[in-house]
């Protein structure tokens, strides 16, 4: 958990705005720390977890989130943290065999025409049960839902109007009917593009996403260049709706990511947009 990031955001593990959703992209630079950061932020909170890693084993999480301090083994022994591990699931489904039995939540690999609905069924029922009343179940906080990351599903043959769709009703309940929080990671390869009309790819992804979301948090590398001693910038959006529309307020912030955590060095360029 990054400290200066917690200040940059005006969150802590004790007081954090419900029903956010976080939006993290990078462009020619990697994203991924914010995802380890906001992983081990929330479980410090005490909140129930849902995490769809599509990209990584569940072991490659667990040993970073052990250096910033959080045991993901604990957290999912104890009901605190659902675990969708993308990679075995999709294997499983691609390379089948008798003795693997996995969820249902990427059957869209079997049959492309059922689209995401299983896959937000699994989110759904992972956030909606947080096993309070029971005797011996600890009761846990806001639900949220990580996604590291949704470009993934573009890989895979999802177009990105089903990923929009699926992001869409993630947020209904996430977002609105409970009061948790999303974290979507989409990664944008490459220069920018110009809008071509294009409906497809990971570009439209991204502006579709922007839209729905109220923070955004855009990684990207230094205009200048390799430099040794930082390791990128971070552009960060405040989306806020007002009587008067829509307010935007960004920050620039330059980057290195260590061992245990990042530190955040602000150039003093911010911008308010109505």
């Amino acid at each position: 958990m990054f400290t200066e990031l917690n200040s940059i955001l005006n969150a802590t593990p004790d007081s954090f705005t419900q029903g956010e959703f976080i939006l993290v992209s990078d462009r020619q630079s990697d994203a991924s720390f914010l995802i380890h950061h906001f992983l081990s932020f929330y479980l410090r909170a005490r909140c129930k977890v849902c995490f769809l890693g599509l990209v990584q084993s569940f072991s490659h999480y667990s040993a970073i989130s052990q250096r910033l301090g959080v045991s993901l083994t604990q957290a999912r022994e104890k009901g605190q943290l659902i675990f969708l591990e993308g990679l075995k699931e999709s294997l499983s489904i691609l390379i089948p065999q008798e003795t693997t039995t996995g969820s249902q939540a990427m059957d869209f690999l079997r049959d492309p025409t059922v689209g995401l609905q299983r896959l937000y069924e699994f989110v759904r029922s992972s956030v909606s049960s947080d096993g309070g009343g029971e005797e011996g179940v600890e009761e846990w906080g806001p639900p949220v839902l990580l996604v590291d990351d949704v470009s993934v599903l573009l890989s895979l043959g999802v177009s990105a109007g089903a990923a929009l769709d699926f992001s869409h009703y993630c947020r209904a309940t996430v977002c609105s009917q409970l009061q948790g929080n999303i974290v979507m990671l989409v990664r944008c390869h490459g220069e920018e593009a110009e809008d071509d009309g294009s409906d497809e790819g990971s570009e439209w992804l991204l502006k579709g996403l922007t839209h729905q979301c109220s923070l955004t948090l855009h990684v990207q590398g230094l205009p200048t260049g390799y430099c040794r001693d930082i390791h990128g910038q971070v552009e960060v959006c405040w989306r806020r709706r007002r009587g008067d529309g829509q307010h935007t307020q960004k920050k620039l912030f330059q980057y290195k990511v260590h061992d245990k955590g990042a530190s955040f060095f602000a150039p003093g360029t911010s911008s308010a947009v109505l």
